[in-house]
């Protein structure tokens, strides 16, 4: 093997792609901020226990760990940021007991991809909120990740809506064991009807539950799932709390394009309630994912109710339009230090100065505008020497 080459699913990002990245994420970061979330930067180690490896099987998988040569303890390096954020509203940001609006953009680490064509290195951009219960929060955050979703110019926008209460409260009613809505859970994930039918059946379940259970892989759809779901699910005060909170998110966003799934429970352990998912009309997986996960903080010394979300920007490269700069300025090696003056005006105005030491490239040898002597002064022409 090449010393040179680079693990499976690790790649570099070169100067096109990496700026187009970098000014994506300038963007994204100003849209949090105009909306009143702080940026925050969570360190790209910890404890592993701190990153709730402890509590998320998926996680866990996902956390590669090393042994701290100070401590002698296990390290673990960020799987996902999230976890660490409600670290930093839990502990750090604890004097404020009302509401904290929180943002990141940084790498993470996996040690396995999620796809085949998956990176183990995504760059995980999101903004969470804390402190709020009420779904007036999910919808500030839906709202938030469609704007997001958007500078990544992916086109039309597919949200997709789910509540693991539903699922959740359904289990707690039909007594199931941790293990076994587990094992249920798996299933319908499939919306494999009979297979979840058949499950049911052998743990001889009361025939409510195990006919609503059997319902769920079947309750997908526009807006009109909520009210077959509301007419064949038992009536339970968390499952109609929970089709409600559906409904406000369906109702804040009447000219969005909705997708609602009572089966589509792909989430992190540490998720408690409504879910919510962005697609493109390109991609086959969702381009952003969120949901509530109240509670997650009570880790890290205080549960408050949270939500948020958070997405790969990586993913968006192939549709995120080239950098605006204009062209570089070249001004040659034996004249800078007679233009200097002039070139360190134009480089705090912005503009892009390179030295010209005769090579070719960023060398400046094929620069289409120059700096030259004009008069007493210093000017920047372009190709054909006229001043710009």
């Amino acid at each position: 093997m090449q010393s040179w080459q680079l693990p499976e699913h690790i790649a570099d990002i070169l100067p096109s792609s990496a700026c187009r990245l970098e000014s994506a994420r300038e963007r994204l970061l100003a849209l949090f901020r105009v909306h009143g979330y702080e940026l925050v930067y969570p360190p790209l180690m910890e404890y592993s226990h701190s990153l709730l490896t402890h509590i998320d099987a998926g996680l866990s998988l996902k956390t590669i760990r090393v042994v701290d040569q100070l401590s002698g303890r296990q390290l673990g390096v960020r799987a996902d940021i999230t976890p660490q954020v409600a670290r930093i509203d839990a502990h750090l940001l604890s004097a404020n007991n009302g509401i904290n609006r929180l943002c990141y953009a940084g790498s993470v680490l996996h040690a396995r991809p999620d796809g085949f064509l998956s990176t183990r290195e995504p760059l995980q951009v999101g903004a969470e909120l804390y402190g709020y219960a009420d779904v007036a929060a999910d919808i500030e955050l839906i709202d938030l990740m469609l704007k997001s979703v958007a500078v990544g110019g992916v086109g039309e926008i597919l949200l997709s809506l789910g509540h693991i209460g539903v699922f959740r409260t359904l289990a707690e009613a039909a007594g199931l064991t941790g293990e076994q809505a587990a094992q249920l859970l798996a299933l319908m994930q499939d919306k494999d009807t009979a297979a979840v039918t058949a499950q049911v059946r052998g743990w001889k379940l009361d025939s409510m539950w195990a006919k609503a259970f059997a319902l769920l892989p079947a309750l997908y759809g526009s807006r009109e799932v909520l009210a077959e779901a509301r007419a064949k699910l038992p009536d339970l005060f968390a499952v109609g709390k929970a089709l409600n909170e559906l409904q406000a998110v369906c109702d804040a966003f009447p000219r969005q394009v909705v997708h609602i799934d009572l089966s589509e429970l792909r989430v992190d352990n540490y998720h408690t309630g409504l879910l919510y998912a962005a697609y493109g009309r390109d991609n086959h997986e969702a381009v952003a994912r969120g949901g509530r996960y109240d509670g997650l903080g009570g880790y890290f010394g205080r549960a408050r109710p949270a939500t948020g979300f958070s997405f790969d920007l990586r993913t968006f490269i192939g549709h995120l339009p080239q950098c605006g700069q204009q062209p570089p300025i070249a001004v040659e090696a034996a004249d800078l230090q007679h233009a200097q003056e002039t070139v360190d005006r134009l480089r705090a105005e912005g503009q892009t100065v390179v030295i010209d030491y005769g090579s070719g490239h960023n060398g400046g040898r094929k620069a289409m505008r120059r700096l030259q002597r004009q008069g007493d002064g210093w000017q920047v022409v372009g190709a054909e020497n006229e001043v710009i």
